[in-house]
């Protein structure tokens, strides 16, 4: 009996068949219908033997939990991402808040500071002009006064030409 159009699909070969025998089997030629049966069996065992073995399967068969029971769990991430979320807001915006009052505080630090500063540049400026006045009411006082001038210390950056010229007519006239 060859294959031909009176085969049923899903019908068995005789086993007496080749694979030689029938048409269009390409490398399968020559190689027994029983053998090929038994081979295809041997290989859905074998596929069902990985499925069993896979953890899809003990996860599907043994541990399969109601769809509820996932998608509590799921609410139940969420909800601790959500609050998660929340808190990290709030911390956020705390940090924002220290970060503009630490901003605002240096801020009027540094123009208190500029005040001062001006302030004090400016106590310099009036020091400076009454040292200077100071310096010439001693000077216009000094040829009148009557306490020797040798005793009389000032630094030599503010000598007075004045009194160098009248300690050099006392060493003159001692010589």
């Amino acid at each position: 009996m060859v294959a031909g159009s009176n085969m049923m699909p899903g019908q068995i070969l005789d086993t007496a068949l080749t694979a030689g025998s029938l048409p269009s089997l390409g490398p399968l030629a020559g190689i027994s219908a029983t053998t090929l049966t038994d081979q295809l069996k041997l290989a859905q065992d074998f596929r069902n033997l990985g499925a069993m073995l896979s953890p899809l399967h003990f996860l599907g068969r043994l541990g399969k939990r109601p769809l509820t029971a996932i998608k509590g769990e799921m609410d139940e991430d969420d909800e601790r991402r959500r609050r998660r979320r929340d808190k990290n807001k709030v911390a956020a915006a705390r940090c924002r808040n220290r970060k503009k009052e630490r901003t605002d505080f240096l801020q009027r630090e540094s123009e208190r500071l500029e005040v001062v500063n001006t302030d004090l540049k400016s106590q310099i400026e009036e020091l400076r002009m009454e040292r200077q006045q100071l310096m010439v009411m001693l000077n216009l006082h000094r040829p009148t006064c009557i306490v020797r001038t040798d005793s009389v210390k000032t630094p030599e950056s503010e000598a007075n030409p004045l009194l160098e010229h009248l300690a050099a007519e006392k060493l003159t006239a001692s010589k």
